[in-house]
């Protein structure tokens, strides 16, 4: 019941969310004794600061308390943002990674780290050991932020930046040519 309660409120929660000028990454509704959880995940292009959690939560809580017939009971609402475990499986996570490092295991072959360069709809342009190439997503079987310390290399920005194989055309996600 729970999974279908959630993909009945998914496109109300979006919704609101997506008014705060945010996207809903998440929502997942469990039974927690005799309330329901819902929990709900959000991201946005700059990430999410606590004041905009606060504020997403009043707007979902809202747009819950106008269709409490759904839920039919008590709830608790959790809103937050993705923690940096949270696999890139979708062009905005990578597009929100630019320039940082990502652990990437292929469907084939072994697992590398690379530093994450313009994101397009189907690849992205990533530095690895020097050299940038195009990762399909599609050849991704899993990709997660690494944690960095410290500022990321300014030759490896600059080679990003500069990318003299080409760059991600905007919404086809292939490699375009410089001439």
């Amino acid at each position: 019941m729970p999974n279908e309660l959630a993909s009945r409120l998914e496109p109300l929660v979006a919704e609101a969310v997506g008014a705060a000028g945010f996207d809903l990454d998440a929502l997942d509704v469990q039974q927690a004794g005799r309330r329901k959880l819902v929990k709900v995940v959000v991201d946005g292009d700059d990430g999410v600061e606590l004041d905009e959690v606060a504020e997403i939560s009043r707007a979902v809580s809202a747009v819950l308390d106008q269709h409490d017939h759904l839920i039919a009971g008590a709830y608790t609402l959790e809103v937050t943002s993705p923690g940096l475990d949270r696999p890139l499986t979708k062009p905005r996570h990578w597009r929100r990674s630019r320039n940082r490092l990502v652990r990437v295991t292929p469907h084939e072959g072994a697992a590398y780290v690379g530093r994450v360069g313009a994101a397009g709809e189907d690849s992205v342009r990533i530095l690895v050991d020097g050299e940038v190439r195009d990762l399909r997503y599609a050849d991704v079987r899993k990709a997660v932020v690494e944690v960095e310390f410290k500022q990321p290399p300014a030759e490896e920005l600059k080679l990003l930046e500069t990318d003299a194989y080409g760059k991600i055309g905007e919404g086809t996600g292939t490699r375009e040519e410089s001439r």
